[in-house]
């Protein structure tokens, strides 16, 4: 594996990660069989109002180019966090495992709460590797459910 970045993200990174975001959805939303899924859905103005109130991770490659990112934003003792992706020409070489385990330890002892859809079973087998447990699910519509995961930090 490269040895990539991982830093915070500023916000003239903003416009990248989305359309990193655009271009990593494709296979969920290949999955659920549409493009009418939120991550697609996103705008600038949306990205800039999450970089506002929490933290927005990235990994860049050795030409400085976002590969992967992450987000999370803490309320009520639980560190929320979404948006986990990997650009698909990097993924399954530990880029989100290690992205995931950076934000956690940002955050230590903390509740850590993340979702995906159930159909998504490679999102849920790395969760699980990662300690997370399903705690709920939600029907999103007719075709979507989402599932909910959790894990605590060491206190």
């Amino acid at each position: 594996m490269v040895n990539h970045k991982i830093s915070d993200a500023d916000e003239k990174d903003l416009a990248e990660i989305l359309e990193l975001q655009y271009l990593a959805y494709q296979t969920e939303a290949d999955i659920y069989g549409t493009r009418d899924i939120p991550p697609l859905k996103q705008t600038l103005d949306e990205i800039r109002e999450e970089y506002e109130s929490g933290l927005i991770l990235k990994m860049t490659d050795d030409d400085g180019k976002i590969i992967a990112s992450v987000r999370a934003h803490e309320k009520d003792g639980s560190l929320y966090i979404g948006k986990l992706m990997v650009d698909p020409e990097h993924r399954r070489k530990g880029y989100g495992r290690l992205l995931l385990s950076e934000i956690e330890k940002r955050f230590p002892g903390d509740r850590y709460e993340l979702f995906t859809g159930t159909k998504s079973v490679n999102n849920i087998d790395l969760y699980q590797k990662l300690g997370y447990k399903i705690f709920s699910t939600e029907k999103i519509c007719e075709g979507l459910e989402f599932v909910y995961m959790e894990k605590y930090g060491l206190r």
